[in-house]
């Protein structure tokens, strides 16, 4: 395992090479260590099983070189990176190749400049050589499916199981500085559980997921017996008509809206390039007057919680959207500098390079990622209050591959409602909507400001392969179609 101290070196000592040549106009070096570990889960009752797979890693390091370069054309930026060299000449290869990289950008400004605060903050961290150890991982993932069977005994079901999941940690620390002369470096780490339990004799099924930051307070049998109870619950299901229903979001379906679309919608990047509905809206009244949206990179206790960007500038909260009216932008460095106004500036907090799953990763390019995103209601009830406001309607539990269908900027979308969903009638849940059997095709614009309640309680929600952590409550939503989905037997 590499040291953090042992990567700000590298940074420094890249820095000092780079100060030397003359056509570099300003540079920034970022270096990365992590590990993501998952742990895949299959227990299948009438079939022979393994229960908990064997752990798998995938371990990077290496640094990463951004320059912008002084030519007779103009000024050039490139981007270059050496894996599995943390020395200086590591630094010289990633330099060599962002030079060979460099493009004409009349749009890029300047880095960032340096920061006197950043590390006032208390993110929890694994101790990474004691708490993430082989027996341990595999210890969480017996307790996760241990924990959903549990479940289905009490209700004496035995048969026709499948309970299926994988837990994910992912533990990273980097070091960023450039000629501006800005330094910062930052570990950080993260646990995530996610489960699929069905009942397949009964067409049933459920789902249960949970969030940390640390291994020794994470509870592993969360997600699975939260999946087997709704599988439970989902036994029987029946369908309904198509047409348009008052609906209550669950949390999982609330973080789907916001992870698919409405997040890439509210950043500066999207406003760009035209893809977004909330072009030429800022300051405008964009969703009801009860809704709050926001981000913050140190949320205290979050799950996604971390010190600096991978652009080294100190995270924090950024306000989107303020009682129903737009008034910020998720943004990196780049789109900051590039659409500031005399009238309007918008904080980079945003900047990070996020591989594939999870892991600061050398690798990429600065773009642009949320953190722990809350979505919060100026007055807020609990979920009874929300099936009375609803009376008659759908809750939906769990949405799965949704998508915007004509382009980000209409903001309509399509998805299937899969499980965890239940009909609604005389504000009481009176039995499951059968999984599979419903389409939810709206607008998201629409959706925001035909909020009609929002609940107090809220369940921090990862989705697969998302960087951000939801902190997402039940949203209730007057007029959303619903399409019934052709009954194959």
């Amino acid at each position: 395992m590499i040291e953090l101290e042992n990567l700000r070196k590298v940074v420094e000592q890249g820095l000092e090479y780079i100060k030397s040549q003359t056509d570099i106009q300003d540079a920034e070096i970022f270096v990365s260590w992590y590990d993501n570990i998952t742990v895949r889960l299959n227990y299948t009752s009438d079939i022979p099983c393994n229960g908990v797979q064997e752990p798998k890693n995938i371990l990077g390091y290496g640094v990463g070189v951004f320059v912008s370069l002084k030519t007779p054309d103009g000024l050039k930026t490139g981007y270059g990176s050496e894996t599995a060299d943390l020395t200086l000449s590591g630094v010289k290869s990633a330099l060599r190749k962002a030079r060979v990289n460099a493009v004409l950008d009349p749009d890029y400004k300047s880095l960032p400049n340096p920061v006197t605060h950043g590390n006032d903050i208390d993110v929890t961290e694994m101790n990474f050589e004691k708490e993430v150890t082989d027996e341990q991982i595999i210890s969480l993932g017996w307790k996760t499916i241990e924990s959903a069977i549990k479940e289905f005994q009490k209700k004496n079901i035995s048969k026709s199981l499948i309970v299926g999941g994988d837990i994910n940690i992912i533990l990273e620390k980097m070091a960023v500085g450039n000629t501006n002369g800005l330094l910062a470096s930052d570990l950080s780490s993260f646990i995530s559980s996610s489960m699929t339990a069905m009942i397949e004799n009964e067409n049933a099924k459920g789902t249960g997921w949970n969030v940390g930051n640390s291994i020794n307070d994470f509870d592993p049998e969360i997600a699975g017996r939260v999946a087997a109870k709704s599988a439970i619950n989902s036994i029987g299901g029946k369908r309904i008509k198509s047409g348009k229903y008052k609906v209550i979001f669950g949390p999982q379906a609330v973080a789907m809206l916001f992870s698919e679309m409405i997040i890439t919608a509210l950043s500066l990047s999207s406003i760009d390039t035209g893809n977004s509905p909330y072009v030429k809206k800022f300051g405008e009244i964009v969703a009801n007057k009860n809704l709050n949206i926001y981000d913050d990179g140190r949320l205290e206790g979050g799950p996604a919680s971390k010190r600096f960007t991978c652009e080294g500038i100190p995270t924090g909260r950024t306000d989107l959207i303020q009682k129903g009216r737009l008034v910020g932008f998720l943004t990196n460095n780049y789109y900051s500098k590039k659409l500031e106004s005399n009238i309007a500036g918008f904080a980079a907090r945003n900047g990070f390079k996020f591989g594939r799953g999870g892991g600061r990763d050398y690798k990429r390019t600065n773009s642009i990622y949320a953190t722990n995103f809350v979505i919060d209601g100026s007055r807020q009830t609990d979920t009874s209050g929300l099936l009375s406001k609803v009376r008659d309607g759908i809750y939906i539990g769990r949405l799965w591959y949704l998508y915007p269908v004509y382009g980000l900027a209409k903001a309509d979308f399509t998805g299937t409602v899969i499980g965890d969903s239940y009909i609604i009638e005389n504000g009481k849940i009176v039995c499951p909507l059968k999984p599979n059997s419903v389409r939810i095709t709206d607008n998201f614009v629409k959706l925001l400001r035909d909020v009609i309640g929002i609940s107090k309680n809220k369940k921090a929600t990862q989705l697969w392969d998302a960087e951000e952590v939801i902190h997402a409550p039940e949203i209730a939503v007057k007029g959303i179609r619903l399409e019934s989905i052709a009954d194959t037997g």
